[in-house]
């Protein structure tokens, strides 16, 4: 999936000369958490959260004075640089950048200009639709020998009946390299046919364990 199908493309930004009371009213009035800073050529220069301007804001306690704080340039609490990725980026990639470089969210660039943006609610949401668990379905995970060509075989088991496969996933067989556990959400919620399929062609079913059914 590609980030262009799953940014918004409406974007709250400011300059960098703008006040933080504006960025402050935006957060506000817009209910987000992170607001670009473009140059006059909409190219993203910073980014601003609302913890960033948190952090700037007066105390309830502080003299009236110090609300003139709120008046200094948003370039003064921006983060520079900032990290972008471009439209035609894998989904899947940006999510490593969200964890190594803990971030909450990043510009949308292309000909570097800002055309989006991705947070990490947008980055969670499109995981839910991945792994197929926003659809009614049961989930089954096999261990198969890590070698080419487990994949087509175990789906040649769901093949023959036929059942609406939501989503298929890989990973590591911790215990144990020499294996790997195959996930898939077929859209039924009686899994139990295909299980024994399963086991009669000779997987090991680790989930769902069914009671009186051994692997």
């Amino acid at each position: 999936m590609l980030v262009e199908e799953v940014m918004k493309t409406k974007v709250h930004t400011l300059t960098p000369d703008d006040p933080i009371i504006k960025a402050l009213q935006l957060l506000h009035e817009h209910h987000i958490r992170h607001i670009p800073i473009v140059d006059e050529s909409y190219c993203v220069i910073g980014i601003v959260s609302d913890r960033d301007v948190r952090d700037a804001s007066p105390s309830i306690l502080d003299e009236p004075s110090e609300s003139e704080q709120l008046k200094s340039p948003i370039h003064s609490i921006m983060t520079t640089p900032v990290t972008t990725v471009h439209p035609l980026d894998f989904v899947e990639e940006v999510a490593s950048i969200f964890y190594e470089q803990e971030i909450a969210c990043v510009p949308v660039m292309r000909n570097d200009k800002l055309v989006g943006i991705l947070t990490e609610k947008d980055m969670l949401h499109t995981m839910i639709q991945l792994t197929g668990t926003h659809v009614q379905s049961s989930q089954i995970e096999v261990k198969v020998l890590n070698k080419p060509g487990m994949l087509p075989q175990v789906m040649q088991v769901f093949g023959k009946r036929k059942v609406n496969i939501s989503s298929v996933l890989i990973y590591p067989y911790k215990p144990d390299a020499n294996y790997k556990i195959i996930v898939i959400r077929i859209q039924t919620m009686n899994p139990l046919p295909t299980i024994k399929d399963l086991k009669e062609s000779g997987y090991e079913v680790l989930w769902p364990k069914m009671p009186g059914m051994t692997s």
